[in-house]
């Protein structure tokens, strides 16, 4: 694997090439992110097809072969840019057929609509292990008026020549997308669904979309663990409490406010205290690890809420709440230092008393989850509070209300973790929206250049 150094240099060489700036009265905005927790197949997927056809070796990885990845942009634009991301491989991978279009159904595309996408105006990047590259602007002349294409999917299709080794990926997006077989070749520039046999509950590769918006539009980032990623919420029914926040919003805002998730199933804020493509963790690394690629690296973020800290208290976590909150605290004055006007909003943590997860469930959690609370609540470190805790637990039991048990993903009886689609829709319904009034929002370097 080549040195930390060399990577760096090359991501930072690739983002300088990628770098542009928005027309007149227009700024880049963060429309969607899919956060990367490492090589396929650590983690923790939801109702995902068996993938040996797909990928019959993790180890080889993708084989020569085209992704149909659908995301669904919270805001959408005349123009777009990709982010593609290679951060826990363990050798280049080549990306060259790329192409987004709008999803017409399954993996087949509007007619019309698929468009190339460049790098530095050349048609493929290499992307060395542990770096990511921006894609060129690219013109999306289906999007005429952007408030007619809300909750429409964007397809993402690209190839991966010759072998890409171990895959970046995000393994819970709870949304559909397609794959080709191994050595097929580059197909993503077709817009019917002829080569794209093969089904995903996850995302590859790519973990961010940014598309240009007015001056006034901003992003809202979810940061967090499976209860922000949606465990337990409906297939494709983009019900998690990030989704019913976003529509909220857009009651008031219309297409000039995104909501973006950087949920991943089992995170942590405390641990592990290491994490590296040799040494994965389902949960991706630390939240403070990551908050540098999946927060500040992007554009127009103008409010963070932080929701997480259960799986901290696990026992594949057990951590003590001090120090679970001493890293939080951390993260926090990180990013205040970056962005000084960014609002972040402490969301206290939901209860998982009595769920039949052999790793959650019993009364030493539960004190530590109240302790986290308590600092959340009551030591002014946020610019606000989202009381979750309150808006789910049930009185009597100390666990989840039990009409937000059930598991609405796949049908079965629900752990007593994760709130279901109901339980979500409380959680979402649930937030102060004056929270989240209009400021300045924050931009990376790269978005002002």
């Amino acid at each position: 694997m080549q040195s930390l150094t060399y990577v760096a240099a090359a991501s930072l060489l690739i983002a300088s090439l990628q770098a542009a700036s928005a027309e007149d009265g227009e700024k880049w905005v963060v429309t969607w992110t899919g956060s990367v927790q490492g090589p396929y197949p650590i983690g923790n997927p939801s109702a995902q097809p068996d993938q040996k056809f797909a990928f019959p070796d993790p180890a080889t990885g993708a084989r020569d072969q085209t992704f149909r990845l659908m995301v669904r942009p919270d805001l959408w634009g005349k123009q777009a840019r990709i982010r593609f991301s290679n951060a826990f491989g363990k050798k280049p991978v080549t990306f060259d057929g790329v192409h987004v279009g709008l999803q017409s159904s399954s993996a087949a595309l509007m007619r019309g609509s698929n468009r190339p996408v460049t790098f530095g105006t050349k048609s493929s990047v290499t992307i060395p292990p542990g770096g990511s590259a921006w894609s060129d602007p690219v013109a999306l002349p289906f999007v005429k008026q952007p408030d007619d294409l809300d909750g429409r999917k964007l397809a993402v299709s690209f190839h991966v020549a010759g072998d890409s080794g171990p895959m970046t990926w995000h393994a819970k997006a709870l949304t559909t997308s397609y794959v080709s077989a191994p050595g097929i070749g580059s197909k993503g520039a077709s817009e019917d669904e002829a080569a794209f046999p093969y089904t995903t509950a996850s995302w590859f590769f790519v973990d961010a979309v940014e598309m240009t918006a007015p001056a006034d539009a901003f992003a809202i980032m979810a940061f967090g663990d499976s209860i922000t990623d949606g465990t337990a919420s409906t297939m494709n029914g983009e019900d998690r409490w990030p989704n019913v926040l976003s529509r909220r919003l857009k009651a008031i805002y219309g297409n000039k406010v995104a909501v973006v998730n950087g949920g991943i199933g089992g995170n942590q804020i405390a641990g592990p205290a290491a994490y590296g493509s040799d040494k994965p963790f389902p949960g991706g690394p630390a939240s403070g690890q990551r908050l540098e690629r999946d927060v500040m690296a992007l554009s127009g973020i103008s409010s963070l809420i932080w929701l997480e800290g259960i799986n901290d208290f696990s026992k594949n976590g057990n951590a003590e709440s001090d120090k679970v909150i001493a890293a939080m605290k951390d993260g926090v004055a990180r990013l205040r230092a970056k962005w000084p006007e960014l609002r972040i909003i402490g969301a206290t943590v939901t209860t998982a008393l009595g769920s039949s997860s052999a790793a959650h469930g019993f009364a030493e959690q539960d004190a530590k989850r109240k302790a986290l609370n308590e600092f959340i609540r009551t030591s002014g470190t946020f610019n606000g509070v989202i009381d979750f805790d309150k808006a789910t637990i049930d009185p009597q039991t100390g666990g989840l209300k039990p009409e937000f048990v059930p598991d609405s993903t796949v049908g079965n009886a629900g752990d007593k973790l994760h709130p279901n689609r109901t339980g979500y829709l409380a959680m979402g319904q649930a937030i102060d929206l004056d929270l989240f009034k209009p400021v300045k929002a924050s931009s990376s370097a790269k978005a002002k250049k």
